[in-house]
């Protein structure tokens, strides 16, 4: 299960991600209590969070084919000290009495713009740093170390808001980010196929958009996607507060997630054991347990009810999250899959503000019960809408093999003695251990 921590490039970048992650637990903590000492307005705090959030959808298509077209271990590096200098910026007007609100969204858009750049990089150098037959383990480790952060970071981040203020919060987010850097620059991968011809930006995101199309699974889970994370952004994030206010508390809200974060450790450890060729299936249908902290919420708000619910959405969460990126990893050009994974991201984020400003009109009109209801069916139906598709139900993993082989550009032949293009091991990039084959 450990085998992919004996490869040093994958050692960095799974070190790195934890970083970056426990830095992610701290800000938003920070930030709040930043802004509200500030002006006490919670409409001041969705802007600041809202157009960092904007910023990010905005330019994650840029972030995927910057990715593809230098090395990610640079993207990824130059992203994360941009990153510290942001947040290192916000840090010190927090702490120098100087901020504003229009300072603070100025300097939460450049961050937004530097996590766009970060992402696909990061999702797409996973599958460099190990062997193939290693990747489902390589993704379900990255995963626990998030969650790890995550985990430790929130913690961090309410012991810092109320020990020091939040301004000494803002600054460890920002010395994470320069640490991080430091992981990522032990991430040595192969850089990108070279071009024979350079390419504009507008090109190269029609390609990434070819390649997303043309598997319908990708699209199909996509498309799914929009509708699932739209519901859950309304319903549990905005919704959720509101039930556990007149039943089981504050207190009590805060057990449920810390629940669901569990689950999701222990569903990375599930995830590293199992072994089935439909894995993307398996994931896909996992998600309907996403419809249980909708159900709870409306007919059963109680703890114990909702700590089982919140347990089962994590572990859930886990066992797509791996399938998926295994999935895409292998079926995806190493060369083209930051762009993919952009599309991805785009088209799964895309409708998560809307989820969040209608549910509340919604459940003024009808209720927060029947909206809660209205939200967990349609969850229902998107994962059996991602089910219908033929093409997820029959995706198979692939042995390490083939792996190269299906992982052509669309509409590329394979060379005349029916090899891959390109014979080299996309993970190839590590030092001479690195490019050694684990049995």
């Amino acid at each position: 299960m450990l085998a992919p921590l004996r490869h040093r490039a994958f050692r960095w970048l799974a070190a790195g991600r934890m970083i970056n992650m426990l830095g992610n637990g701290v800000a938003p903590i920070a930030l709040a209590f930043a802004v509200l000492d500030l002006t006490g307005s919670v409409r001041d705090l969705g802007l600041v969070v809202g157009v960092r959030s904007l910023m990010t959808v905005l330019f994650v298509l840029f972030g995927g084919v910057v990715a593809d077209r230098i090395p990610r271990r640079l993207v990824l590096v130059g992203s994360n000290v941009l990153g510290a200098a942001t947040q290192a910026a916000v840090a010190a007007v927090v702490l120098t009495g100087t901020a504003t609100i229009p300072l603070l969204l100025a300097l939460g858009a450049a961050n937004g713009v530097v996590s766009a750049l970060a992402q696909p990089a990061s999702a797409a150098a996973t599958p460099q740093t190990v062997p193939p037959e290693l990747l489902q383990q390589a993704n379900a480790l990255i995963r626990l170390g998030i969650n790890a952060g995550s985990i430790g970071g929130a913690a961090a981040g309410g012991l810092l808001g109320a020990a020091v203020g939040p301004g000494w919060g803002l600054a460890v987010d920002a010395a994470t980010f320069a640490v991080a850097a430091l992981a990522f620059a032990g991430v040595r991968v192969a850089a990108p196929k070279a071009r024979s011809s350079r390419t504009g930006v507008v090109d190269d995101l029609r390609v990434g958009w070819t390649e997303f199309t043309a598997r319908t699974w990708v699209w199909a889970v996509v498309l799914g996607f929009m509708v699932l994370n739209a519901c859950l952004a309304g319903g549990v994030n905005v919704l959720g507060p509101a039930v556990a206010d007149s039943t089981v508390g504050r207190s009590g809200w805060g057990v449920v997630l810390a629940a669901q974060t569990v689950g999701m450790v222990l569903g990375g450890l599930i995830a590293l054991r199992i072994r089935v060729r439909r894995l993307l299936l398996l994931g896909v249908a996992c998600m309907f347990a996403e419809s249980l902290l909708l159900l709870g919420l409306a007919l059963a708000p109680t703890i114990l009810v909702l700590v089982a619910a919140a347990l089962a959405v994590g572990i859930a969460v886990e066992q797509f999250t791996v399938a998926w990126d295994t999935s895409i990893a292998q079926h995806i050009p190493a060369d083209r899959l930051a762009r993919v994974y952009s599309y991805d991201m785009l088209g799964s984020w895309i409708a998560m503000p809307l989820g969040q400003v209608a549910v509340g009109p919604l459940a003024a009109t009808i209720g927060a019960r029947d909206t809660l209801l209205a939200l967990a069916g349609l969850v229902v139906l998107a994962v059996g809408g991602m089910l219908a598709s033929r093409d997820v139900r029959r995706l198979r993993a692939l042995p390490p093999g083939r792996a190269a082989e299906e992982a052509r550009p669309a509409g590329e032949p394979p060379a005349a003695d029916g090899r891959p293009v390109d014979p080299a091991p996309a993970w190839a990039g590590g030092d001479a251990a690195d490019r050694t084959p684990v049995g």
